[in-house]
């Protein structure tokens, strides 16, 4: 027969012994060791794109300068910085030897009807790059003027 003592033993399931702590690492040593892997992981992209660099000058020597539509963008968006007005076309635009040059035409003084609107033509310097390196405002012109003649 069972004693009170029998049933209220109730075998306890044994736990699993929790696993063994890693030993404490300074934050310091874990920063240390991050800085170390950023920086291999840096110097091993910067060597990619570097020799990317010089595998494209090589594969294509002298074009060190922008293309035209990009050098025409350039011309465009500085020009509108510089004047406040936002450039209608850009009539001429040639390679030189230290980059580019423009003509660009603005509208200098809006008028009703618009034929009679004031036109100016302005010769753009820019760098290879695609800098503006100088302008200069040549003539003046109503819009209905075709080479410098009234329509």
């Amino acid at each position: 027969m069972a004693t009170n003592n029998d049933r209220h033993e109730k075998k306890k399931p044994e736990r699993e012994a929790p696993p063994p702590e890693e030993p404490a690492r300074d934050s310091s040593e874990d920063q240390a060791e991050d800085q170390a892997e950023d920086q291999a992981e840096d110097q091993a992209e910067d060597e990619a794109e570097d020799e990317a660099e010089d595998e494209a000058q090589e594969s294509a020597p002298g074009q060190d300068r922008v293309s035209a539509p990009e050098a025409m963008r350039h011309a465009v968006q500085q020009l509108t910085e510089l004047l406040g007005r936002r450039p209608e076309s850009v009539s001429t635009l040639r390679p030189t030897e230290h980059g580019w040059t423009a003509e660009v035409e603005v509208t200098e003084l809006e008028r009703i009807p618009e034929t009679t609107s004031v036109m100016a033509s302005y010769e753009v310097a820019l760098g290879p790059d695609g800098q503006l390196l100088g302008y200069e405002r040549g003539k003046r012109y109503t819009r209905a003027q075709v080479d410098g003649k009234e329509s």
